[in-house]
């Protein structure tokens, strides 16, 4: 018989997990019954556009929402603990971390940034103020700020944008969590800057063997720095892969319709890019079917009536009726160009939306 240790365990373990939100026209229902396992040392790559649930996925996760509105269900085990409907703050500052999206909204503008990342080291490890201060100098060198000594002592807005996106990584760093969660840790940030925090958190990962999940609207940099892709829409998972197998061989036509909406090198100039008809869904008043159907080349009359199912093939699995790259996919999409329009009435010509 063979054990298994806590090293093979999965660190977060989602089941059929759910968040709504109460508003005057129903429930908003923000993630509706995500399931995903993430491994020790891994990294979980979340892709979609703006409203497909990504972040608020991970703030119902960390327990950042507002419990006055927010309806949760389902199962969220983070190493073997449930966390559905239990106080997670003990895991703040101890064992999970957050990088936000907008570090001077997500700063203490009237607070010094020193004493912003010596906090959670005292109240959560016990460190004295000078043990603490030295730390912080410490981790301000390794996320390359210069003059640490002297960043110390200043506000959030006299810092640049890059400057303050590594406080917030320095702040999440410092307790060497077991799980990070990076919510579009390089917006608007430039490329070089993007590169060195992404090539930061790679290095510190290794070396702590923290967990992380990066959530980014960019497929390249998900690509790049994701052992596995999670492709969100509507609330929903749509298609789930390591990264390679994603790319090698894309399933669902959302995933196609995101990777072909972005530009690519090998474009010539002024190539008009293809971007995805439509609207994201209401999540409170869903399409029944497919959620993805009313912008969707493939799509059938049985997309309109029936929710697909998950899907799996091995690691790899979808929830298309019509996945691209197979024989029922290729051929419900001739079938829509050669009437000139999908089951949802959506306008195509051969190759393009019309």
């Amino acid at each position: 018989m063979t054990y298994m240790t806590e090293a093979d365990e999965p660190l977060l373990t989602l089941d059929d997990y759910r968040i709504g939100f109460k508003t005057e026209r129903g429930l908003a229902k923000a993630v509706d019954g995500v399931s995903l396992t993430l491994k020790r040392g891994q990294t979980l790559g979340i892709v979609g556009e703006s409203g497909s649930g990504k972040t608020v996925l991970n703030r119902g996760v960390m327990g950042l929402l507002a419990a006055r509105n927010t309806i949760e269900s389902g199962s969220a085990k983070f190493n073997g603990q449930e966390l559905v409907g239990e106080n997670r703050q003990s895991f703040w500052g101890t064992k999970m971390a957050m990088i936000f999206q907008d570090p001077m909204t997500s700063l203490n503008p009237v607070m010094k940034v020193g004493n912003q990342v010596m906090e959670p080291l005292r109240q959560h490890q016990g460190l004295s103020k000078s043990e603490a201060k030295q730390r912080v100098a410490e981790i301000f060198t390794l996320v390359g700020i210069p003059e640490p000594t002297k960043r110390l002592n200043q506000y959030p807005h006299e810092l640049s944008g890059g400057m303050r996106q590594r406080v917030m990584i320095s702040i999440a760093l410092a307790i060497e969590p077991d799980l990070l969660i990076a919510d579009e840790p390089t917006t608007s940030l430039d490329v070089t800057v993007q590169k060195y925090i992404l090539d930061l958190l790679t290095r510190v990962q290794k070396e702590q063997g923290m967990s992380m999940v990066l959530i980014t609207h960019d497929l390249g940099v998900a690509r790049g720095r994701a052992d596995e892709i999670l492709v969100m829409y509507g609330g929903h998972v749509m298609e789930h892969a390591p990264t390679e197998e994603l790319f090698k061989n894309m399933l669902h036509p959302y995933t196609e319709a995101l990777f072909s909406s972005i530009p690519h090198l090998h474009h010539k100039k002024h190539t008009r890019l293809n971007p995805i008809p439509g609207t994201p869904p209401d999540i409170v008043d869903p399409p029944i079917g497919c959620r993805f159907a009313p912008r969707c080349t493939y799509a059938q009359e049985k997309c309109l009536t029936e929710t697909p199912p998950m899907t799996h093939d091995g690691d790899h699995r979808f929830a298309c009726y019509f996945p691209t790259k197979t024989p029922k996919g290729q051929e419900a999409l001739e079938k829509n160009q050669k009437r000139g329009h999908t089951a949802t009435g959506l306008q195509i010509r051969k190759g393009k939306v019309a």
